[in-house]
């Protein structure tokens, strides 16, 4: 059947609102702003922000429905038989940065892409996932994250959560700096072989599970004590996922190269950032387990209690 745009854009507005609620309601001391905009090239969206709560440092959720008659170079490189049609892409989007270091940064997004001309039938998909970006790692916040996206995937084929695990990991990837953003998640792209109406369930299906994978982990780290050395470490941890951003990742070259709001585009950075020089953390603190334990490909969901136990045990040496 043809893609259904209306259905999605009702989704995905829904979610925005939801996801919001959510994570006003968790952070307890202020409240999203809004800027509604349009875009000259053609469509628009709403961007919310919650900026300096107690909770979130920085918060944003944008929805997005813009189209255009050509498509930009980062969008056709790969798909050459997209040149010369006109397109939609229609998604939400969210990235949180916490206050509290010991609460991991988030990042997830859904989305539908749809390219078409007079002649030919229309070519379409969904994407979408989320990602988890920890700067002090915990065993079991990484192993119910794993677990929450999995069964969220599961009853589409059970093969896709360990597809788009591993796709996760290997865009999630900085490779001038050889190590992973986080701990992963899932992600697709893409994705249109189960037919519009089960990939559209699929993608509902990631995007509903956010909330349950993530605000239980901030709702159990958000109060954690804090130094001003751990201010500082998830300071410059944060600069890994700037240098992804800008550098790597393809939503943002494929909003820039085609005209999009930069504000919105943009609205991923952390409010405050630090690079030091060659920093290289103290061996056995905690700092250095992020990299020897967490950034490391593991497969996370699946891992039994003894699994866990010397993991935790690692961290305690």
């Amino acid at each position: 059947m043809p893609p259904d745009l209306v259905a999605v854009k009702t989704y995905l507005l829904d979610l925005q609102e939801q996801i919001c609620a959510a994570l006003a309601n968790e952070d307890g001391s202020t409240q999203f702003s809004e800027d509604v905009w349009t875009r000259t090239e053609g469509g628009g969206g709403r961007t919310r922000i919650l900026a300096e709560g107690k909770v979130f440092e920085k918060a944003g959720v944008a929805f997005s429905h813009v189209h255009g008659n050509q498509l930009p170079a980062s969008a056709t490189a790969h798909r050459p038989e997209l040149a010369g049609r006109a397109w939609e892409a229609i998604g939400v989007s969210l990235v949180i940065h916490p206050r509290n270091p010991h609460v991991p940064t988030s990042h997830a997004n859904v989305r539908f892409f749809v390219a078409q001309n007079k002649n030919t039938a229309p070519i379409w998909w969904f994407g979408g996932g989320f990602d988890l970006t920890p700067y002090y790692g915990n065993v079991n916040d990484a192993v119910n994250w794993h677990r929450t996206a999995r069964d969220a995937v599961a009853p589409f084929g059970a093969s896709l959560h360990a597809r788009f695990k591993k796709t996760c990991d290997d865009y999630f990837f900085l490779k001038h700096r050889g190590e992973p953003r986080g701990v992963g998640g899932l992600f697709f792209d893409d994705f249109s072989e189960l037919g519009f109406d089960q990939s559209f369930a699929l993608t509902r299906a990631v995007g509903n599970a956010f909330i349950p994978a993530y605000l239980p982990i901030v709702a159990r780290r958000k109060a954690t004590p804090t130094t001003e050395s751990e201010r500082n470490w998830q300071l410059y941890r944060r600069g890994r996922y700037v240098e992804f951003n800008l550098v790597w990742d393809r939503g943002t070259h494929f909003g820039l190269q085609s005209g999009g709001r930069t504000e919105s585009i943009l609205m991923s950075m952390p409010p405050l950032v630090r690079w030091d020089y060659a920093h290289t953390p103290l061996a056995g603190s905690a700092e250095a387990h992020l990299h020897e334990i967490f950034l490391q490909p593991r497969d996370w969901a699946n891992l039994n209690a003894a699994e866990i136990a010397a993991l935790e045990y690692r961290l305690l040496k």
